[in-house]
């Protein structure tokens, strides 16, 4: 992996924000203003949001499998 490779911390944060939302979705009334046209938007948007977190982790999996992990010592030298 590489040092600005912002897949990782942008993956867990959408993952981690979409459950929470997807969680205030499960909290939501039929009545509540969190719904348009009978569709929970916090449920659904939540989970787009985890969605996407996931796919970003995954494909950060798939280049460190790819290319093995990369250290800050063998980008440039070591500077220690």
């Amino acid at each position: 992996m590489s040092f600005f490779d912002l897949r990782l911390p942008l993956g867990w944060l959408f993952v981690v924000l979409g459950a929470l939302i997807v969680c205030a979705g499960f909290g939501a009334q039929v009545t509540s203003e969190g719904m348009s046209l009978g569709w929970n938007v916090d449920f659904v948007w939540g989970a787009v949001m985890v969605g996407f977190g996931l796919i970003c982790l995954w494909l950060t999996r798939r280049h460190v499998k790819k290319h093995g992990p990369s250290g800050l010592g063998s980008q440039g030298g070591d500077r220690s």
